[in-house]
């Protein structure tokens, strides 16, 4: 027994973990715990992890043994473990596997680890419809249709499979890897990505094939992708957010592959070409005419031989897409994300169709290593004049939050904050989630706003004045969480979010991570309405930082203020 008064955690019998954030140790806890514990809560001095059973598969799946997480816990924990918690943690991980899909003589099967866990699940909902003949006494055979399905019945009864059925190769392709880029710059896949790229493709063996890798916003999940076509060298479909996303892939597999334009399609809104890598969005994929009707865009999954899906930013998958990807288990799929976190909670959909997490790599690690931007986090809290303190003392619940976000207040910190961001080097995005109230920004301080309702045409040339210098400062609304490529950004200004949306909050500090050029650090700023409902969801956002190791300064608009204004004095 390793524990120790001095220590920082405190595991309970519950299955939950405190953790001091004061103590010495925190820091080298946090990191030992995170790969299997998911964060609860994040106030100021003691966080809250739990055991979930997801985040011990996960970590069970990315190759972590129980016995090296009671290990862990005993070196950090303040106090003897509960007597039985050791032995259910093993239980828990232990289940990761006991089942598992084979192929057999070119027929899938499910075997059991022994006759009476096969029992028990042979009588189970969800799992005994997908049964198909009695081969002996622990093993059924599978229908291959029904393989994506028979696996989410299985997580739900407690007994996630451990998928060893393999892969159709899909179309070769050649494509490889250019060590100049197309643009003239030397190109060399990083360490990390590579890692990412051996352990999702394991080879070309059944273990592999199949997973989630986790990489910072910055930190080059696109190259990732990119790396995994080349290895793999086979038909490649890719998922994305948004036609600006779709166009960002485009650009980075022809300037760092030896594919020609005729080999990378785009399958968006605008156009429905088909190649042998092609770039769709999730918005055209789950279109339907009708509410209830069927999605005529699903037969893309199809149209080829594809050997590979690539799902960017699988956090956000939409559900319709779950449904199609039960049925083309047979094709290797690729997850990329900054965070395993779903608002819908549909994380054991992600594992058991997409894959288990198999790689990740901690924000403060490559941030230590140059690779991503070191990053300032603030909050600025401010308070409701006493007329709009009224409006929202009487206002309907539903209508607190959007009061709140839209404190006019802000604008005014908005504008310290433009002054203390007014050097040539700082590139300044301001987004939040409410037209009215950007719009306002934008006109205030003559602006571009970009919304969804800005033209592609109109939103690419923004984005590329601000890419070449000629625009330094930007007002953004919600499309600029995801997949927008503005490498030079170094500082974001929220002026409101969804609601406790800790994706949101992944992808917006995602956006000033990228590494730069000289010694200005990534700034970002929160502007949280105080004694609101906003800053009750500001406490759920802020838990995607501390599970990444950051942590928020708390200023009030005074200090920001007060701070601005004897730095005009002192330049005067």
């Amino acid at each position: 027994m390793q524990y120790n008064p001095a220590n920082p955690l405190i595991v309970q019998g519950d299955k939950t973990i405190l953790l001091e954030v004061d103590n010495p140790l925190h820091a080298e806890a946090r990191d030992a715990v995170a790969p299997f514990a998911e964060l609860e809560k994040s106030p100021e001095h003691i966080h809250t992890y739990r055991l979930s059973a997801l985040s011990l598969w996960n970590a069970a799946a990315a190759g972590m043994s129980a016995d090296e997480m009671v290990e862990r816990l005993e070196k950090y924990s303040k106090f003897p473990l509960p007597t039985s918690l050791p032995a259910d943690l093993r239980d828990l991980v232990g289940r990761y596997g006991r089942v598992k899909l084979r192929r057999v003589d070119g027929s899938l099967r499910l075997v059991a680890s022994d006759k009476p866990l096969i029992e028990e699940l042979a009588r189970q909902k969800g799992v005994r419809e997908y049964l198909g003949e009695r081969l002996d006494d622990v093993s059924f055979a599978v229908e291959a249709l029904d393989r994506g399905v028979l696996k989410q019945g299985l997580i739900a009864v407690g007994y996630p499979a451990e998928d060893l059925a393999g892969y159709a190769q899909g179309a070769a392709l050649a494509v490889n890897l250019r060590e100049t880029a197309k643009s003239g710059r030397p190109f060399q896949v990083r360490d990390y990505q590579r890692g990412a790229v051996d352990t999702f493709h394991a080879g070309g063996d059944v273990k592999g094939g199949s997973g989630v890798i986790v990489l910072p916003c910055g930190a080059g999940k696109t190259i990732v992708g990119i790396a995994a076509l080349a290895q793999i060298k086979t038909e490649t479909l890719v998922l994305t957010t948004s036609t600006t996303s779709v166009e960002q892939w485009r650009r980075e597999i022809l300037d760092k592959t030896d594919l020609d334009e005729s080999m990378v399609a785009t399958y968006t809104g605008d156009s429905k070409a088909i190649a042998p890598v092609t770039l769709a969005t999730y918005q055209i994929v789950t279109y339907r005419p009708k509410k209830n009707g069927d999605f005529p865009h699903f037969g893309l999954f199809n149209s080829r031989d594809w050997g590979l899906i690539i799902y960017d930013e699988v956090h956000l998958l939409p559900a319709p897409v779950f449904r199609v990807t039960a049925d083309i288990q047979a094709r290797r799929r690729l997850g990329l994300t900054a965070t395993l976190v779903r608002e819908d909670h549909r994380e054991e959909d992600v594992f058991s169709l997409i894959g288990p997490k198999k790689y990740d790599v901690p924000w403060r690690v490559l941030e230590s290593r140059g690779w991503i931007a070191e990053a300032q986090c603030h909050e600025i809290r401010l308070g409701l004049d006493p007329n709009r303190r009224m409006e929202y003392a009487v206002a309907e619940w539903r209508d607190k939050f959007r009061l709140a976000s839209e404190n006019p207040g802000k604008d005014d910190v908005v504008e310290r904050l433009l002054e203390r961001h007014d050097h040539p080097e700082d590139r300044v995005l301001i987004i939040g989630q409410y037209l009215k109230q950007l719009r306002r920004i934008a006109d205030r301080f003559d602006l571009p706003l970009i919304t969804g309702s800005t033209g592609n045409a109109e939103r690419e040339e923004l984005y590329a004045r601000f890419r070449r210098g000629e625009l330094r400062r930007m007002v953004l609304s919600k499309v600029g969480n995801f997949a927008i490529d503005l490498p030079d950004a170094n500082v974001m200004v929220q002026v409101s979010g969804t609601f406790g949306s800790r994706q949101e909050e992944a992808q917006r500090l995602g956006r000033i991570l990228r590494p730069k050029e000289g010694e200005r650090p990534a700034c970002f700023y929160t502007l949280v309405t105080r004694d609101t409902r906003e800053t009750d969801f500001a406490h759920h956002r802020q838990l995607f930082l501390t599970e990444q190791g950051y942590s928020y300064e708390i200023l009030d608009e005074a200090d920001v203020i007060a701070e601005v204004h004897e730095s005009s004095k002192s330049a005067g």
